[in-house]
């Protein structure tokens, strides 16, 4: 009988303790449930597992009691029903985030796709729809808001029509989506409001606004109604400080978010989901 080096036992037990994290990782049953009330609605974003098939994912996100899944394609938005979710913020249709509606020679593409989405989602249950502010390339803010603004009054009756909301994200241009427009609160907020429709929000990620300086209450005080959706994830900071310009984010900006949540949820934010856009890995949390 061959024999078994130290080595080989120590490499054969490293890759069994791996695969049966794995398998806990992805198994509802080991996972378990995790929503225990349910007084927010919780969705978590598809693309940070997207290594996981998709019949599996959809089974171990149910198990855990979460109702919703935000970007996920017209394709997998039956799947999802089938697995007793539904598709929080679909994706695929609101153009890329380089090029949006701040440019109107992308108009009649992203509002054309949109506009066929529409009647679909709502069928589906599919309750909003992402699109993007773009890059700037060179282009002023007013330029680009009165770009964006037409853009979306054209939309709107459409939108309105079939009970679908458009979400325009805002996203940090310091460090992950260079030269974005909609990297400011007060430009999405401006926008929005002069479009005034009950189906035209922003969709706000605390990350990205966070790591732009902004801090939750002054951006949120009596803006009821612009917000649609909230995300919160890539927590906590300090799992990817070495990326922020000026170095680590100092921990009252992880504390002003964790505590503040809740309560801009029940008073300013328009209902939709609390998203956890978490990568594995990244130190974040559900």
């Amino acid at each position: 009988m061959p024999t078994m080096t130290r080595r080989e036992a120590l490499a054969g037990g490293a890759a069994i303790i791996v695969a049966s994290r794995q398998q806990a990782q992805t198994s509802p049953s080991a996972t378990g449930r995790v929503v225990s009330k349910g007084r927010l609605k919780q969705s978590v974003c598809r693309w940070c597992y997207s290594k996981i098939p998709l019949p599996e994912f959809f089974t171990a996100v149910a198990g855990m009691g979460l109702t919703a899944v935000d970007l996920l394609s017209e394709k997998e938005w039956p799947i999802a029903r089938e697995h007793g979710l539904i598709c929080s913020m679909g994706s695929g249709a609101g153009g890329s985030i380089a090029d949006g509606l701040n440019v109107k020679a992308n108009h009649e593409k992203i509002l054309a796709a949109l506009t066929r989405a529409m009647p679909i989602a709502a069928a589906q249950k599919v309750p909003n729809l992402i699109t993007f502010f773009g890059n700037r390339r060179g282009m002023g803010d007013p330029e680009a808001a009165a770009n964006c603004i037409e853009g979306l009054n054209r939309i709107k009756p459409v939108a309105e029509e079939h009970g679908v909301t458009i979400c325009v994200e805002l996203l940090n241009s310091k460090v992950d989506h260079k030269d974005y427009q909609g990297d400011h609160s007060a430009f999405g907020i401006g926008i929005v409001k002069a479009v005034n429709s009950p189906r035209v929000k922003l969709l706000y990620d605390i990350y990205h606004m966070q790591i732009m300086g902004r801090r939750l209450d002054p951006y949120h005080q009596g803006q009821q109604g612009v917000l649609r959706a909230l995300s919160h994830g890539r927590c906590p900071w300090t799992a990817r400080a070495g990326r922020y310009p000026g170095g680590q984010l100092e921990d009252s900006r992880h504390r002003d978010r964790r505590n503040r949540i809740p309560g801009i949820l029940r008073t300013r934010v328009h209902p939709g989901a609390r998203s956890a856009d978490v990568a594995p890995g990244s130190g974040g949390t559900l």
